[in-house]
């Protein structure tokens, strides 16, 4: 919630900053005129000091009366917070706030409402809650009577009304709680006057705090402004790729090496918090979940016919005894296979950095219709590979304005192997396409035919392939080559030149298989690709654009820690030095 920009944004008369920035500005406020005795100068700039604490308080007091009005069924009701809406902003008005009204007592009021914003949101939307309803209207009385009698020093003939028929609130509208939009301001006007400390909310992982200080700092930056989606330059990400690990499968995350350590245990081990996590989400969360996965397994289990522990095989009718962890493990170890590679330096998680370029243009073409306010969430935290629907017309837009093509040289001689690594190879690049539908797949096919005189003779093309269904790969193009590619220079450049021919745009990234990617920094893309049509380099206008890589292999030890500062000192800073050079 901390993270969340409201969308309701435009409903008060500041900007609204997602409340994470806001955090711990209202009690400090509170504190601030607490202190304040004399004048109302003062007051403000100490309020001004901090533009958060100042949007803070407008804010709050906006919205405070937005729900109050929306509560409010009598007229009656209605005069009563008028009155003290007027007489406030008039000694504002006036500059005589601090003599006007008790701020000391400011605390009680802010106890009130969190307690009558708590109440609002337990009501259920359909549901009519009489008891919730009565404490309803006793906390309004009680805020009413702490306005008037405690903080107001000239408010006690506000409440008194001789026509009055019925007790004050003791009508109440809750139509407003059926729009979401309107709990939303509850859930976050909540979040204000409680949330005291934001830095209790600063993540534990150390990579989540490096990648969020690097993209806040980025922002500071001199970049172009970006277009929309559609006026953007369009690109292509080429990555090559020959024989490497594609995914950890269930034999190598537990072979161990000559020191008895696995790849599991060592992944474990170094990142002992996302493990954590990653446990907690794939767990059962009931009782219920639980024994239906204890079932799944014991009869995954029983169906391989060995027991977890003595592997002394079994009746299919029988259920063996089972270590429910390690069982679990072994049930979900698709899950585990995955985190694993995403990991390591594996063309798995490669793939996945790249193509957060394709969900990033996706939410950002949302966002060029629709604007930021009214960005569906659901669709920004699902891309729609997780099935979540998004427009056709955005996603046409982003497979325009964005291709990926690995160059997988010897994909099919992977596909017809008997190798069982190889055939694995093979099946685990198709699995990524129908992961990644955009997702192509280039390789250089050896086709044997006769020759005008008989002879049999190979014959190579260069071949593009996307995923089709669920188990499926389909020839998108062929192209007819001269002679083998890599017997004219070295294997990795030739892989990737031969599989150019199959990028599309007007700008090519070229990205080795060992290099990851993230969404926050995919955002960028456009402000990136708009260098190469700045008009401030005159007339001759770049050709090639670096960006810093980011070696993520630097914690695992302290060669790697040496290795990747050097690769910031002598590549990334020299590089730029030789860009601009010092004068």
């Amino acid at each position: 919630d901390l993270l969340v920009v409201p969308s309701s944004v435009g409903d008060t008369s500041v900007t609204q900053w997602p409340p994470f920035l806001l955090a711990s500005k209202i009690p400090m406020a509170l504190d601030i005129a607490k202190s304040v005795k004399k004048r109302d100068e003062e007051l403000l700039r100490r309020i001004k000091q901090d533009p958060y604490t100042y949007y803070a308080v407008i804010e709050c007091y906006e919205t405070l009366l937005d729900i109050l009005y929306s509560l409010i069924a009598e007229t009656s009701d209605m005069k009563v917070v008028d009155r003290i809406r007027e007489s406030l902003e008039e000694s504002i008005h006036n500059q005589s706030l601090v003599r006007d009204f008790r701020l000391d007592e400011l605390h009680l009021l802010s106890d009130k409402f969190n307690k009558l914003l708590s109440l609002l949101l337990e009501i259920e939307q359909e549901g009519n809650d009489t008891a919730k309803m009565t404490q309803i209207a006793n906390l309004l009385q009680d805020t009413m009577e702490i306005i008037t009698q405690d903080i107001m020093k000239n408010g006690q003939g506000i409440l008194k009304d001789e026509n009055r028929e019925s007790q004050l609130f003791a009508n109440i509208n809750l139509e407003s709680i059926k729009d979401e939009a309107w709990r939303e301001k509850c859930v976050r006007l909540r979040l204000l006057l409680t949330t005291k400390e934001s830095a209790i909310y600063v993540p534990i992982n150390l990579e989540a705090r490096r990648r969020m200080t690097f993209f806040a700092n980025s922002l500071f930056m001199k970049m172009p402004r970006a277009p929309q989606v559609s006026s953007m330059m369009s690109f292509s990400v080429l990555t090559p790729y020959f024989k490497e690990e594609v995914l950890f499968s269930a034999e190598d995350l537990h072979k161990k090496n000559e020191d008895g350590i696995s790849i599991l245990f060592y992944l474990q081990k170094i990142y002992p918090d996302e493990w954590k996590n990653f446990f907690e989400r794939i767990r059962p969360k009931d009782e219920e979940s639980r024994k239906s996965m204890m079932d799944e397994i014991s009869r995954w289990a029983s169906y391989r016919g060995q027991t977890a522990k003595t592997g002394k095989v079994t009746n299919s009718t029988e259920r063996p005894k089972l270590d429910p962890k390690d069982e679990f493990l072994k049930a979900r170890m698709e899950d585990i296979s995955l985190w694993a590679s995403y990991r390591g330096q594996t063309l798995t998680r490669t793939v996945r950095g790249m193509m957060y370029y394709r969900r990033a243009l996706e939410i950002q073409c949302i966002q060029d219709k629709n604007g930021i306010a009214k960005l569906d969430h659901q669709r920004t935290n699902s891309s729609y590979q997780d099935g979540e629907s998004v427009a056709d017309m955005d996603l046409a837009i982003a497979d325009i304005k964005f291709t990926y093509v690995v160059s997988c040289q010897v994909y099919g001689m992977q596909k017809v192997s008997k190798d069982a690594k190889e055939k694995a190879r093979y099946l685990n690049i198709l699995n990524l396409m129908m992961m990644y539908p955009s997702l192509r797949i280039a390789y250089i096919d050896e086709v044997e035919a006769p020759n005008k005189d008989g002879m049999t003779e190979k014959t190579y093309y260069s071949v593009l392939v996307k995923g089709v269904g669920d188990k499926y790969d389909e020839e998108i193009y062929r192209i007819k080559l001269p002679g083998k590619p890599t017997n004219i220079g070295e294997g990795k450049p030739e892989n990737q030149n031969h599989a150019i021919i199959f990028t599309r745009g007007e700008a090519l990234q070229v990205i080795d298989m060992n290099q990851d990617n993230y969404l926050e920094e995919a955002f960028k893309m456009r402000n990136v690709l708009e260098e190469f049509e700045s008009t401030k380099y005159g007339k001759s206008k770049p050709t090639i654009l670096g960006l810093r890589e980011h070696i993520f292999t630097g914690s695992v030890s302290s060669l790697a820690w040496f290795m990747s500062n050097q690769e910031t000192s002598f590549v990334t800073i020299g590089q730029r030095v030789l860009a601009n050079p010092l004068k």
